[in-house]
């Protein structure tokens, strides 16, 4: 098999997004359009792929790291001049070249692959992926010869109106011969009103050079869709989104109304888990089997071990273990580590905090920069108090302790294993293990006070 190779377009500036952040790296399911095209371009084998960048180029490299090449492209003279950004590192290069915009999100390897496939068994210099399409007004018409090899591509405003009822469209992804391709691009000329230099052209150059040039149309339309506004981005969101959660349907995952459950693109999740309506996985997260999420839960890079339930709570960049039951209301923030059997309930707010196995909150706590042993019951309405205005602290609850409704624990400060903290206190130092520590002031009671209160007014 020869030598692939993969340009991927990504210099635009995206004018029509009207934004502050560079088009290819609006998300599209929480990964940049330009991440996704690559993630589909390295699925095949390629030797090697050049991102093409311009505007946000520092940015775009940060994102995609050192999995491709890059070429500047200063001027943005036109996807024939993007393309020759590139011949640095390509051209004199036997072997076939792809080339695919990076604000085309949707775009699947297998539609790629069969395109590689479709050029070489052609023994074509070109091959452009095309679509049918039911109005293809403002698009470039694909004009085949008898043998159904490519004629030529003529845009709308050139097309004759013949032409113009063809509906088989230009999607702007190609396969070239490597070395004819850049061969050709020396002779694209930017004699247009545009004053751009385009890549069609070189399919008319090749063509007139007596090269067979090759169509392999696609037969799912959205792949082709070039994001260019914001309307076409929540477009590309939707259809995305509809991907993901078949796929995790057919692997097993109960999605009570796929329409309004949002799954990332990253995310992985057990058989026999059910995801209720309104619920957002996010990120790096991995969900086990038999767990309950939702419905209108928000989880962002967490671990979710088997049989776990969160009901209506949010919980970022952490780790949670099986049979664990969160929620309703919950809130666990970064850098928690919440072991087996754990129940954190309604209104407890867990932030870089361990719950040992079979440990409870159920309502109403904060627990915070805190080791929490195993078995430890934390009452209603307990804190750690773990910031001074300057600096956290720890606080450490042993093994089967019982923490009182209520009560303070301020840090530094360590509860020993077994012991009890009475309801309403504030612990201010050590509590030794299997002691009772009761930290708040006498109760006193004033008869007939409020008598005398009445009398005043």
């Amino acid at each position: 098999m020869s030598n692939r190779y993969a340009v991927i377009l990504a210099a635009g500036q995206g004018t029509r997004m009207k934004s502050k952040l560079y088009k290819v790296l609006h998300p599209v399911c929480g990964k940049p359009m330009v991440q996704h095209v690559v993630d589909q371009v390295n699925k095949l084998d390629t030797k090697e792929i050049v991102t093409i960048i311009g505007h946000g180029a520092e940015k775009v490299k940060a994102q995609l790291g050192n999995i491709c090449h890059y070429a500047l492209q200063e001027q943005q003279l036109g996807t024939a001049h993007a393309v020759m950004q590139a011949k640095e590192k390509l051209e004199g290069k036997a072997g076939v070249t792809l080339v695919v915009c990076g604000d085309t999100p949707l775009i699947k390897a297998e539609t790629m692959e069969a395109l590689f496939k479709q050029h070489v068994e052609t023994n074509a210099k070109a091959t452009v992926l095309t679509a049918r399409i039911e109005n293809p007004a403002g698009y470039g018409r694909i004009v085949r010869n008898e043998a159904g090899f490519v004629e030529k591509i003529v845009e709308h405003k050139d097309a004759s109106e013949a032409e113009r009822k063809i509906n088989e469209i230009n999607t702007g992804t190609y396969c070239f011969d490597n070395i004819a391709l850049f061969e050709a691009l020396k002779n694209v000329s930017n004699n247009n009103v545009q004053g751009e230099y385009y890549l069609p052209d070189v399919i008319e150059i090749l063509k007139n050079q007596g090269e067979i040039v090759t169509a392999y149309q696609t037969n799912d339309l959205d792949e082709t869709l070039g994001v260019n506004d914001r309307v076409a981005l929540a477009e590309a969101e939707r259809i995305m989104r509809a991907r993901i959660n078949e796929v995790q349907m057919r692997n097993g995952v109960t999605i009570v109304d796929p329409q309004n459950t949002y799954i990332e693109a990253d995310v992985k999740i057990g058989a026999d888990t059910t995801i209720l309506p309104g619920t957002m996985l996010k990120g790096n997260t991995t969900i086990g089997a038999d767990c309950t999420i939702g419905p209108h839960s928000e989880i962002v890079s967490c671990q979710i071990g088997d049989g776990t339930v969160v009901r209506q709570s949010v919980a970022h960049n952490s780790s949670i273990g099986s049979k664990v039951n969160i929620g309703p209301f919950a809130h666990i923030r970064p850098e928690s580590n919440i072991n087996d059997d754990v129940k954190i309930g309604n209104f407890v707010e867990i932030k870089k905090a361990v719950f040992g196995k079979g440990s409870k909150a159920s309502h109403l706590s904060y627990i915070g920069d805190a080791e929490v042993g195993s078995d430890v019951n934390i009452g209603c309405g307990s804190i750690t108090v773990n910031y001074d205005g300057k600096n956290k602290f720890l606080t450490k609850i042993e093994d089967e302790v019982f923490i009182g409704c209520n009560s303070n624990l301020v840090a530094p400060v360590t509860i020993g294993k077994g012991a009890y903290v009475a309801a309403g206190s504030t612990i201010t130092k050590d509590v030794p293990g299997n002691a009772l520590s009761i930290a708040r002031s006498h109760q006193v009671n004033k008869e007939n006070y409020v008598d005398k209160l009445n009398l005043k007014k």
